[in-house]
């Protein structure tokens, strides 16, 4: 009998072992008024996909569901890292979303062997992936940022109680949320997984690279984890009133710096970016929005004593967003709160400069953009308007 009970044992053991587990998300990217992207972690490499359903009150298996896969020239994709993109969605309509992955065991030549699945349980009162994607012109849209985190939690934690369940509709992280990317770890353990149990099964956030996220091994495969509607780190969006533009200002410093070990090419990566940009101001989102939104990281303020990359990503964008009529720029990088007008640098249009330990919080309406600035206290230390 206990030969038996140690046997029973040692395969519960195994069968734990092997069964394969979520370790991180899910979690929303790259939303858009007719596109999500839904991405996750698992702890070994398997095939997924995602089922999608209206929040419409019916029961999540009151009918087949559509799935969705990743796939890569018409193969379905395998690995730990699975990022399921879903097109022809409905502006402002809200989506329930189900992950599962099944475990590849072993592949040899065209044969597979799978093992177990981990899967959303889609019924009960705690199922709650719900996402609603953006909706130009909408009436009122609210949302927040921070910025230079630097894995901090508890700092991230107490700003993230700006975020309002029900009315903050999406959040920005502009710029080095951590110090480096030596791992795939350092995101999640960094601010990844608090943002999954904040907000970000059923909000979107998007990320505006840092000058500290382009470095460390795993600095190469971000848009592994953040991926955006163009597949680079600069994008738009456009939701409510506002036309959002999303800029990389790369690296702070010259490029022959010894600290890159020559492996920096950010010159010719704005000059790159700025012919993008040429393009996204003279589009008919950007002209027709009523309030244009820039986001980056590194504000290029300073005059003298500004570094080589914020002053060259001035001198590559100015000439291209002085022509747009923008309502504002937001970015982070100097860790302290400023507001600069037109009159103090080349930009003809102000630029608020987020601290590292307060969060911006947006109301947009037909009458303006009041921004206020928050500590991790929930005090409001400066509110700015534009209207």
């Amino acid at each position: 009998m206990k030969k038996f009970l140690f046997v029973a044992m040692l395969l519960c053991g195994i069968y734990s072992a092997q069964a394969i587990k979520i370790i991180h998300g899910p979690y929303l990217q790259a939303v858009s008024d007719t596109e999500a992207t839904i991405m996750w972690v698992t702890d070994t490499k398997a095939l997924s996909w995602v089922e999608l359903a209206p929040n419409d009150g019916t029961n999540f298996y009151h009918v087949e569901r559509p799935q969705y896969y990743q796939t890569y020239l018409g193969k379905r994709v395998y690995g730990t890292v699975h990022q399921i993109r879903i097109t022809g969605l409905e502006p402002g309509k809200s989506y329930r979303y189900s992950t599962s992955s099944k475990e590849v065991v072993d592949m040899k030549g065209h044969r597979v062997t799978y093992g177990h699945v981990a899967t959303t349980k889609v019924y009960g009162k705690n199922f709650n992936n719900v996402f609603t994607t953006l909706q130009p012109g909408k009436e009122k849209i609210q949302f927040i940022m921070l910025n230079d985190i630097h894995a901090k939690q508890e700092k991230m934690a107490a700003l993230l109680n700006t975020f309002e369940k029900g009315k903050t509709d999406m959040v920005f992280y502009t710029g080095d949320m951590v110090s480096m990317v030596p791992t795939e770890d350092i995101l999640f353990q960094g601010f990844v997984d608090l943002s999954v149990a904040h907000f970000a099964k059923q909000v979107p956030f998007y990320l505006a690279r840092g000058n500290h996220e382009t470095r460390g091994l795993f600095a190469t495969s971000f848009m592994t984890y953040f991926p955006s509607l163009t597949g680079k780190p600069y994008y738009t969006l456009k939701h409510g009133d506002v036309f959002f533009i999303i800029l990389d200002g790369g690296e702070d410093k010259p490029d022959s710096c010894l600290e890159y070990y020559e492996t920096a090419q950010y010159d010719n990566y704005r000059k790159e970016e700025a012919e993008w940009l040429k393009g996204v101001v003279e589009s008919e989102d950007c002209k027709n929005a009523k309030y244009r939104v820039v986001l980056m990281h590194m504000p290029p303020i300073g005059g003298k004593n500004m570094w080589h990359g914020p002053k060259h990503a001035g001198e590559c964008f100015f000439p291209v967003l002085n022509k747009a009529n923008i309502t504002v720029m937001l970015s982070g990088h100097t860790h302290k709160y400023s507001y600069n007008t037109p009159e103090t640098t080349d930009a003809e249009f102000p630029i608020l400069v987020n601290a590292h330990n307060t969060a911006l919080k947006a109301n947009v309406n037909k009458s303006g953009i009041t921004i206020d600035v928050i500590d991790t206290n929930g005090s409001i230390k400066h509110t700015h308007t534009f209207k």
